[in-house]
Parts: structure tokens; sequence; C-alpha cells
């Protein structure tokens, strides 16, 4: 006979009425929050039925946590990988950007239960399916296991470039892309309105050194484009 005082509080975290109920409302998740909700629902009541001895019910909850922590790794991948604030080519403002550490501590994830997320996440959709929809789905921990992706060498990224090179470009193109932005934003009318006296002159140096260094962009990239295409 069960003792009920010892049993997971399922009561208060109630589950849809269907397995395809649960995976609707999971997949349509967009907060690492209510994932990680779910996960725990699930996992408690997983603990529920296997000491009712519900086999069937055992494996669903496992398929149900399965995917509430795949959503969650899904969601924390949107977040760019990277030192947040401390990366000073993604600062913005005063305000420190998001980082996947912070949302998954401000969804109530542990160091542990974040890494796990991810890599289950990086398990592709159709072998993460073929692995839980069957009569003896994977745990989590298997499924973990299956999405660690093996470490790339530190120079991996460059993809044959000059490190020099690499650095050069990818500052460079970020300048050139807020440039980009800028011109979306402010009329040019609105700019030369705005400037103070003492700039003009300036403003005249620097788009006299903007539009040299424009022109020979454009004419190496049209010369690079040639040469790929010979």
């Amino acid at each position: 006979m069960l003792d009920h005082a010892n049993l997971p509080a399922v009561n208060s975290a109630p589950l849809p009425a269907t397995y395809e109920a649960a995976k609707n409302a999971i997949a349509s998740c967009e907060k690492v929050d209510e994932c990680k909700e779910w996960a725990d629902k699930a996992q408690a009541l997983a603990s529920y039925a296997r000491q009712a001895k519900d086999d069937e019910l055992v494996r669903t909850a496992m398929r149900i946590q399965a995917r509430a922590i795949r959503r969650a790794g899904e969601l924390l991948q949107q977040i760019e990988a990277g030192q947040g604030a401390r990366d000073g080519k993604r600062e913005d403002g005063t305000v420190p950007p998001l980082t996947r550490t912070q949302a998954a501590d401000d969804a109530g994830l542990s160091e542990r239960q974040r890494k796990t997320a991810l890599r289950v996440a990086n398990v592709p959709q159709d072998d993460f399916d073929a692995a839980i929809e069957v009569p003896n789905p994977l745990s989590v921990t298997k499924l973990a296991e299956r999405g660690v992706q093996p470490r790339q060498s530190s120079t991996d990224h460059l993809q044959g470039a000059d490190p020099d090179d690499f650095y050069a470009a990818t500052h460079g193109f970020g300048a050139l892309h807020r440039m980009a932005e800028a011109c979306d934003k402010f009329e040019p009318a609105q700019i030369v309105r705005g400037l103070r006296v003492f700039e003009i002159q300036k403003a005249m140096a620097d788009l006299d050194k903007v539009f040299s260094w424009l022109e020979k962009v454009d004419e190496l990239i049209n010369v690079r484009n040639a040469e790929k295409a010979q």
C-alpha cells in the first residue's frame, strides 16, 4: 500500500489530460522558467508513477520531462553565447546584455541543469524523437550525452583565415553594420542640422576618410567575388 504522505506533490502541479496536449503546450513555451516548471512536474509525476508501479505513466512522464528540458535548451540557444557584459563587442549602453547563464539563473536552473538543457537541445530533432517515442525512452541524462559536441580548437572558427585578418574583418564589419543601422535611423538633413559649427570641418575630414575606405572595400570585394566565380 502506498504511503501518500511521502509522494511528490503532483496535485499542485496539474498536467494536461493527454500526452499530445502536453507536447503542444511545451512546444509553445516562450520562457525558460515555464519549461522548468513542466520538467519539475513531469519529474514529480514519474516518481509518483514508479511508486504506484505504473510503467506507462513513468514512460509518459519521462517523455514530457525530456521535451520540457529540450525546449528550455532551445530557448537558451536563442541567446548568443559569449561573455555578456565583459565582451566589449556586445555592450549596449549601460544595460549589460542577457547571457545564457543569467537567463538560466533567473529561471531557477542550476549550472548542471543549464548544461543538460543545452546538450539535449543539440540532439537533432529526428534523433530526439526516435529516442523518446519508443517503449523504453532514453533518460534525460542519456539524451544529454548524445548532445555533447566535440570541442573545437581555438582557431577552427577562422576557417583558414589569418587571425589578424579575422580580427580586422570582425571589427571592421561590425563598424560597417553599425553605420548601416545609423543610416536607417537618422536622416542626413537631421544630422547636418544638429552639427555645431566647430564640428563641420571634422565631419568633412571623416567623410573623406570613410568614402575612400568604402571605395577600397567595395573594389576588393568585387575582386574577390570575381576570383571565386572563376
